[in-house]
């Protein structure tokens, strides 16, 4: 992946790990469509959810692909976000199912990104990564039953 971004201008990241691949890229629109369409040819990662956004100028100085255990590190091995991953939210849905009573929005973002702002009733763990994540939730689980 990386000859074939470099080859092409492309400059960002791009993460691998088992559960799939994650990244931010840059690079003329034709570039861009041909890396999509490379990464679909690739065994588990075709069907990829990829969102676009511009910039006036290139934002990044290299490219980077990375091998990673964990695109979310989260430090528990048993947990395959392709296989145990909860109900998808169409966005339309979103709203309505954050003002259910029995719904509890917790805000896993670092205190910095929770400062800046979060959803009304966000419940804030107060972890500093996402890899606390896990222990915080094994110990609010009472709290957490059934919502």
């Amino acid at each position: 992946l990386a000859a074939f971004c470099c080859g092409r201008g492309i400059k960002g990241t791009l993460l691998l790990a088992h559960e799939g691949i994650n990244g931010t890229v840059a690079g003329s629109d034709e570039a861009i469509a041909a890396l999509i369409e490379h990464i679909e040819t690739i065994d588990g990662l075709s069907g990829l959810e990829v969102k676009f956004s511009s910039a006036a100028a290139m934002p990044f100085h290299r490219m980077k692909v990375r091998l990673k255990r964990e695109i979310v590190t989260m430090g528990v091995e048993t947990i395959d976000p392709a296989t145990s991953a909860g109900t998808y939210v169409e966005p339309g849905d979103w709203n309505a199912l954050i003002s259910q009573p029995d719904t509890i929005v917790i805000d896993t973002r670092n205190a910095y990104e929770v400062s800046i702002g979060t959803f009304k009733g966000a419940v804030d763990p107060a972890t500093a990564s996402f890899r606390e994540f896990p222990a915080w939730v094994e110990a609010h689980r009472a709290d957490l039953a059934g919502r």
